[in-house]
């Protein structure tokens, strides 16, 4: 266990939900994005219509109000994207997806500052993004909000305190996140090296190690039992 993941193990009780869903008591789907899920065939993950349909059928079939999952997957569905495209692709999952309906509320879930903050806005990218900076037992780590409405970065100012609990942002809709059925992708990052608005949330699967150990597991603050 690195460092962060022992600091959020030991203050995992802490946080607050960023979502308005209780994930202990409301049902929810656990979306699966590998190869090994056959019925992405018959979606066209560039047609909104088609993904949507696809996002938000699976959860009316199920009877659920959220969907989640995305955290170590090794997902098929970035290669509709040049974002994603190297002599390796870029395809393991840094963060958990949370997928509900655009406008759907994001909180903070520790006290924190903005970090910075930037609308990603190339095709299959996070679209509008903000980046809270934490500090917990004296240690500095960030939490990466993707995919949310442009209102929600109209009026940040860089370094504004945000406070525990706090509704700062909404989820996009499939314009304003650049192509994705709304949802929010939710990171957390050690080190922020000299980015600024943006970090990547795929890896090569080749460096996965790296970038896992920089990335910690998202549940250690969203506590989703089961995934």
């Amino acid at each position: 266990m690195t460092r962060i993941e022992a600091i959020l193990s030991r203050n995992k009780d802490l946080f607050h939900p960023t979502t308005p869903f209780n994930f202990t008591k409301d049902p929810f789907f656990v979306f699966d994005f590998t190869k090994d899920n056959t019925a992405l065939a018959d979606v066209n993950l560039n047609d909104e219509r088609s993904f949507n349909d696809y996002i938000f059928g699976s959860l009316a079939k199920e009877n659920c109000k959220v969907g989640v999952g995305g955290y170590g997957e090794n997902r098929t569905i970035y290669s509709r994207s040049d974002v994603f495209s190297d002599t390796e692709n870029r395809s393991l999952h840094l963060g958990i997806d949370i997928w509900a309906p655009a406008g759907t509320p994001v909180y903070a879930p520790a006290d924190a500052i903005v970090h910075s903050f930037k609308d990603n806005h190339q095709h299959g990218d996070y679209g509008p993004t903000i980046i809270l900076e934490h500090e917990l037992e004296g240690v500095k780590f960030h939490t990466l909000y993707g995919h949310l409405s442009r209102s929600s970065i109209e009026d940040l100012t860089i370094g504004a305190e945000i406070k525990k609990g706090t509704e700062f942002a909404w989820f996009g809709d499939y314009e304003e996140n650049v192509h994705w059925p709304p949802h929010l992708h939710f990171q957390v990052i050690e080190d922020m090296g000299d980015k600024f608005g943006d970090f990547p949330g795929v890896c090569k699967p080749s460096e996965k190690a790296m970038w896992l150990k920089n990335c910690p597991n998202p549940n250690l603050i969203l506590n989703i039992p089961g995934i």
